[in-house]
């Protein structure tokens, strides 16, 4: 939890009042079941109280608190053990963003550059992490000093309670889109792209090809021809 970014929303909602705390003590406190829950209905929220979640107990409406928490989100570092959201690749050359008295502290972060001229040079292209790997402390702080900013923070609703009725209702979580995924920095420019990953282009591939095998088999033969049997393989060769 980065309290930093929480401490922004707290006053930005100082209406309101946000516990975030050890889940089987919130848990335990509201209630695990309707013999020991405190209000009708609060047992059904106790079951969600897992991994890092808190409880936000305000007066506005869900449409409200849905609309807010929906737009709002903070970009930030990455930190060792995230899970990296892009790749970022170095290209050869100078990084004239860098002072040279930092180059001893890039070898060590390992990255292979030397001094050229007074200049901090790359002397080959470098991957500095791709999109799904955890992070180890050398590639978070490489991406710190090249200002990659990989982390979001965000808050979603996944549940409400209302006092008045009882009522309990699950929310139905959008995943927020991705803008980029590939990140190539060249000198002390910056390239963000959004690159479709071999993995999805084979899957699309795959599924076209089943695709056109079912439209064939279910194709009646001709009077003329006698019947043939379509296999996938060659289904795929017709369709490249």
């Amino acid at each position: 939890m980065r309290n930093s970014k929480l401490k922004e929303v707290r006053n930005a909602w100082k209406h309101s009042r946000f516990f975030f705390g050890k889940n089987k003590v919130m848990a335990l406190a509201l209630g695990k079941t309707p013999e020991t829950e405190i209000m009708n209905g609060l047992h059904k929220l106790s079951t969600k109280l897992a991994n890092e979640v808190g409880v936000l107990f305000t007066s506005k409406s869900n449409e409200d608190v849905i609309s807010w928490f929906e737009t709002y989100s903070e970009h930030d570092y990455a930190r060792a053990g995230n899970i990296a959201t892009s790749t970022v690749e170095l290209d050869e050359g100078p990084l004239v963003q860098f002072s040279h008295a930092i180059e001893p502290h890039l070898r060590k972060l390992g990255l292979p550059v030397a001094l050229k001229k007074g200049i901090v040079t790359m002397l080959q292209d470098y991957t500095v992490c791709r999109e799904g790997e955890v992070l180890t402390p050398e590639q978070a702080k490489i991406l710190k000093l090249l200002k990659v900013v990989m982390s979001q923070f965000s808050i979603e609703m996944r549940c409400t309670w209302d006092k008045a009725s009882g009522n309990f209702e699950v929310m139905d979580m959008k995943p927020r889109e991705q803008v980029f995924n590939t990140v190539r920095i060249k000198s002390d420019d910056q390239e963000y792209n959004y690159i479709e990953s071999d993995m999805n282009v084979d899957k699309d591939q795959n599924d076209n090809a089943m695709k056109a095998t079912t439209n064939e088999t279910n194709t009646p033969p001709s009077p003329e021809s006698p019947p043939r049997r379509v296999t996938r393989s060659q289904s795929r060769q017709r369709k490249k």
